[in-house]
């Protein structure tokens, strides 16, 4: 199986315990592009993070957690800048709303890792990452170079409009990464904001510009995935939710594990997918996705979970 390198940071959600607005706080690790290594690692998959954790308390347990999942730290960076904070906000829907804690945090510092493994086949970047400097251009100039040197690509932006300082400047610069991705992997929300002032644009548009397929996680509603020749729905499986915190990364993780195991974790072989394999790909993410918002906080499955029937 071909290695998976996910491109981005680590933090720690602070979590409500509780009802009101000054209920006790409960830390859970986290972080859009963690929470998919941490997936893929789970699953079975050669999964690396390239990133920069702190030397922190906070960031000691989520290099622990990335150990134990299984995950790479070859390419893992480490300094002694503050791990990252995000304070989260449960809805009644199981929906989370988040607040960052980021200036000066370890994670936005990152650097570029160099030449990468020729055993990799994938890189996944996105959320945050992609919005703080100077580590948002170290990742793209990675992603413009992976990209280049024919690895599959994945993009999920991951929208937090609060840490995005120039909407109208992200969208343009969403629109360039374009060219030089495979998928995209986009909420309804997230597919929403990126059209805001930008009349024709969505994934329809961003076929166009070269991306191989949209991925669209439709909530309680189910996944779609669109390519230039065909669109496919599958629908959520009914389970109870607690929260939503990490379902996005989970489909994510899930859909790389799917294509790595499937043999199709290039752009070549992905591209060519049918109906029958998207239909695949999303009911075994759907599934996952299914467990992990179906107990607190970002915690994926493991492979037990899913293969045990």
């Amino acid at each position: 199986m071909r290695e998976i390198v996910v491109c981005g940071e680590g933090l720690v959600d602070l979590v409500p315990s509780g009802d009101g607005p000054l209920a006790a706080l409960t830390p859970a690790l986290g972080g859009g592009p963690y929470n998919v290594a941490i997936t893929l690692g789970r699953l079975g998959s050669a999964v690396s993070l390239c990133s920069r954790l702190s030397t922190d308390s906070y960031g000691e347990a989520l290099t622990g957690a990335l150990r134990g999942a299984g995950v790479n730290l070859s390419l893992l960076q480490r300094g002694p800048e503050p791990t990252t904070l995000a304070l989260t906000s449960i809805g009644t829907d199981g929906s989370a709303q988040y607040s960052f804690y980021l200036q000066g945090t370890a994670d936005r510092l990152v650097e570029d890792p160099g030449p990468l493994p020729g055993t990799v086949g994938a890189l996944a970047f996105g959320t945050l990452s992609m919005v703080l400097e100077p580590g948002a251009s170290t990742y793209e100039k990675l992603l413009r170079r992976s990209h280049a040197e024919g690895r599959l690509t994945l993009l999920d932006p991951n929208i937090r409009s609060d840490v995005i300082d120039d909407p109208d400047g992200y969208r343009r610069r969403f629109a360039g990464w374009l060219p030089d991705v495979d998928i995209v992997k986009v909420s309804d929300d997230d597919a929403a904001w990126l059209a805001q002032g930008q009349e024709g644009t969505g994934p329809a548009e961003w076929l166009k510009a070269g991306v191989g397929a949209v991925l669209i996680t439709r909530g309680g509603d189910g996944l779609t995935a669109m390519t230039a020749d065909f669109t496919v729905d599958v629908e959520a499986p009914d389970v109870s939710v607690v929260d939503t915190i990490g379902a996005g990364d989970t489909i994510c993780g899930a859909v790389l594990h799917w294509l790595g195991v499937h043999r199709m974790l290039d752009p070549g072989h992905m591209r060519s997918m049918s109906r029958n394999d998207w239909s695949g790909a999303l009911g075994f993410a759907a599934k996952a996705a299914a467990v992990t918002v179906s107990r607190p906080g970002a915690d994926p499955p493991w492979a037990s979970e899913l293969y045990s029937d």
